[in-house]
């Protein structure tokens, strides 16, 4: 024992335990439960079969908007968007009439799981594909003293140890940086946690991937059955190496487009031109990052900014009456329901269909890039995902009352007991 805590770590009002081997959230982008059973129904994951049939199975909710910003971030604090402020990739600042990404630690309004850990005296490793989510992720962590890593597969060339922990990650691990765009900025992301597991030993890791497969491909297409097969072999190491693994998503995948295989699209911003003259209001769609290759930036959920002179309760009335639009609630109601920071939160909140996406005005989406059918999420309909202990918990919930952002809560107690 020394001056660091060994007993438990509190952090955001909740009590995680000290793991006695690595405890390891994963959270597989974009994973709609479907993928990982057509897979298994495939024969491709056996390491994830023998898994579910000796230990603990379940369906959580992650967070809405079911985009990956707000539900990594709660991953990473075990709270929702109202407490640790991340509620979308891209927000509008109404103080300087900005719209800015959430990728600096400045959105961030509470401790990680991560900085808990390493300031109670942990070992903490953090690998996460697009660059996007590493400052957040890593935010409050030191280098120093070598007990902390955290880089991103898209930059892990660029990695040192002053910011990242490690040197050149890339080199380290003897693969070359990926395509941003490709299934091997995941594989990455697994590999680099199999050597970490290994070499580095933490207390606490923490692997996410992108969704770059799952925008492009349903469950059970080769392309999809391909990514979770190798993901399924990297599974079955870092399971054979002893730790404690949650494997969840940050949101589920449906497909958004017709039958002639376009997007199906509502184009938000349009409406409310035609309604209210033009820019007067302000539709912003947080799915919105700088990888909008293979989404075009249209998810299923929009918050939308109104003048001061509108009918807040006319336009939503009108919005509602529109095929496909499923949930129009203002601002009040939709951050108690989907437990949103109201301060970052425009008038009123819009959420689609299954199989329908939010748009801002047509000619600000630029599709060409779309290869695929699209496939996208953000709303309720993406809500489910897969959480999977590879130890026996006998006393977890099913979703609602499940949480995505339950698995280091999971991960630590599975871990505690060895």
């Amino acid at each position: 024992m020394n001056q660091f805590s060994r007993v438990a770590v509190t952090v955001n009002g909740r009590d995680y335990a000290w793991p006695s081997v690595p405890a390891i959230a994963i959270c597989l982008d974009g994973c709609e439960p479907a993928y990982l059973d057509e897979a298994i129904a495939a024969g491709l994951m056996p390491a994830l079969e023998k898994i579910k049939a000796k230990a603990t199975v379940r369906t959580a909710h992650s967070v809405i908007p079911s985009f990956t910003n707000p539900n990594n971030l709660s991953i990473a604090t075990g709270r929702p968007p109202s407490i640790h402020g991340i509620c979308g990739n891209y927000l509008y600042e109404p103080e300087t009439g900005q719209e800015v990404m959430m990728n600096d630690p400045r959105f961030l309004r509470a401790p990680t799981i991560f900085k808990a850990f390493f300031d109670a005296g942990a070992k903490v490793a953090v690998v996460t594909a697009k660059d996007k989510l590493r400052a957040l992720l890593g935010h409050g962590l030191s280098f120093e003293d070598g007990r902390a890593v955290c880089f991103s597969s898209e930059k892990s060339d660029k990695a040192t140890k002053a910011e990242n922990g490690i040197d050149n990650a890339s080199a380290w691990l003897g693969r070359p940086v990926p395509e941003v765009y490709s299934a091997e900025l995941s594989e990455f992301v697994f590999a680099a946690g199999v050597k970490l597991l290994k070499e580095f030993r933490p207390d606490v890791m923490y692997l996410t991937t992108t969704d770059y497969v799952q925008h492009k491909y349903a469950p059970g297409v080769k392309q999809a059955n391909d990514f979770y097969a190798m993901f399924d072999r990297y599974l079955a190491q870092l399971d054979a190496l002893g730790a404690a693994i949650v494997v969840t998503a940050d949101h589920g995948m449906k497909p958004k487009h017709k039958a002639d295989g376009t997007p199906d699209v509502i184009y938000v911003q349009d409406l409310l031109d035609e309604w209210l003259g033009m820019e007067a209001a302000r539709v912003i769609l947080p799915i919105t990052d700088p990888y909008v290759v293979h989404h075009g930036a249209l998810g299923s959920f929009a918050t939308a900014y109104l003048p001061a002179d509108a009918d807040r309760e006319a336009i939503m009335k009108r919005l509602a009456a529109i095929e496909g639009l499923d949930v129009v609630l203002d601002r009040e109601t939709a951050c108690v329901r989907f437990e949103l920071p109201a301060d970052r939160i425009g008038d009123i909140v819009i959420v689609s269909s299954e199989n329908k996406t939010i748009g801002t005005s047509e000619h600000r989406h630029d599709l060409a890039a779309l290869d695929e059918p699209l496939r996208s999420h953000g709303g309720l309909t993406e809500q489910a995902v897969p959480f999977i202990v590879n130890r026996q918990l006998a006393d977890l919930p099913e979703a609602p009352a499940l949480r995505n952002f339950d698995a280091f809560y999971y991960a630590t107690m599975a871990a505690a007991r060895g």
